[in-house]
């Protein structure tokens, strides 16, 4: 058997503790912690550092479906089938406060770049917004017609996009509260949805085992992905916006070309379904879940000066306004701007790799 190439994702370390699936995982700002959720109620915070004791947070009555680290890293929310969701101080006392609007399972949470505001996403069919630190509940979006299973801030804080079992996509501007765009391309439930790092387009992950990559400008179909044998659970971007990572019930983690519009690795780790992946916020680890109650973490080895750049431009968040950010977020736009005959060509791509993978 040939050894790895050193580009190649390697597991670096994998945390045991749930007591049953792992639902969801997220990194801090500075990927010193990793925080995971799971149907035992539970939230875990584990240290990055070896030989450091995770800290287990109870106070959820149900499974905990979501969780997601404010951008300082002083807070980690996180959301629960016993409808409510909570702040919690990721220390080792784990104090919580609980948010209550929602009257069904909440099935994720999401911080705006800023940290001023909270978007949390429910069974009830509604998406709410919410002030972080007056901690009160704000404004409901409720044009879905069944479960959201997923909502994310973009990355200026100006839109939302929400993800629904009524097989829709669904594009909020948040001050005017309108629904600007539905895309009603999935054929099953939508699963999880998020913004591509520059804010121009999205991707969604999909029970009828695809991901598709609209342009939020154009509302145009850009990519769309047949690569998993089962439900696609989860998705992330690597902070340069080359890459993405999904996770699904097929068992495997893959990691997709966005440029090149093909499949790069396909990962082996989870014994059953994926449930959850997410790449650290420098982009050099991702972690991902599974319903054997493991939790991973995976050094990503590809694109390490690329993304080491855009990093450099993109911490904190508020430049992005910089001429600096500027100019690396309209590189990205101008190298994510498909053209028809591009879009045609991934296609085609896509399609001679199937034939080549297919037994």
């Amino acid at each position: 058997m040939a050894a790895p190439c050193p580009e190649d994702p390697s597991l670096e370390r994998h945390f045991k503790g749930h007591r049953d699936a792992v639902t969801c995982v997220d990194f801090s700002f500075n990927t010193k912690q990793l925080a995971s959720g799971s149907m035992d109620s539970c939230l875990m915070v584990w240290h990055m550092k070896p030989q450091s004791r995770a800290y287990r947070f109870v106070g959820h009555k149900d499974a905990v479906t979501c969780v997601n680290f404010s951008p300082s890293g002083h807070l980690l929310a996180s959301g629960s089938r016993d409808k409510t969701v909570r702040i919690w101080v990721p220390n080792v006392k784990g104090e919580s406060t609980v948010f209550r609007a929602h009257t069904a399972t909440v099935r994720s949470v999401h911080f705006c770049s800023d940290g001023q505001s909270l978007v949390t996403a429910s069974d009830d069919k509604t998406v709410k917004v919410w002030s972080t630190h007056r901690q009160k509940f704000l404004f409901s979006l409720s044009q879905h017609i069944n479960w959201v299973r997923c909502a994310k801030f973009s990355p200026d804080g100006r839109l939302i996009v929400s993800a629904s079992d009524d097989k829709t996509v669904k594009l909020w501007d948040k001050t005017s509260r309108e629904c600007v765009h539905s895309y009603c391309e999935h054929g099953s439930f939508v699963t999880y949805v998020d913004f591509h790092p520059s804010g121009t387009c999205i991707a969604a992950a999909s029970m009828d085992n695809t991901v598709k990559v609209w342009d939020v400008r154009t509302h145009r179909l850009l990519q769309h992905y047949q690569l998993h044998s089962a439900a696609v659970n989860a998705l992330s971007f690597h902070p340069s916006g080359n890459y993405l990572v999904t996770a699904s019930s097929d068992s495997t983690l893959k990691i997709l070309d966005l440029m090149e519009g093909r499949l790069l690795y396909t990962l082996h780790g989870h014994q059953g379904p994926a449930t959850t992946v997410a790449f650290s916020r420098t982009g050099e680890y991702f972690a991902s879940g599974g319903s054997d109650e493991q939790v991973m973490v995976w050094k990503s080895n590809f694109d390490v000066v690329d993304y080491g750049e855009i990093i450099k431009v993109q911490r904190p968040p508020t430049m992005l306004a910089s001429s600096s950010g500027n100019l690396t977020v309209s590189i990205l736009e101008q190298r994510l701007t498909l053209t028809e005959d591009k879009l045609k060509q991934c296609l085609e791509n896509q399609q001679l790799i199937m034939q080549r993978t297919t037994p």
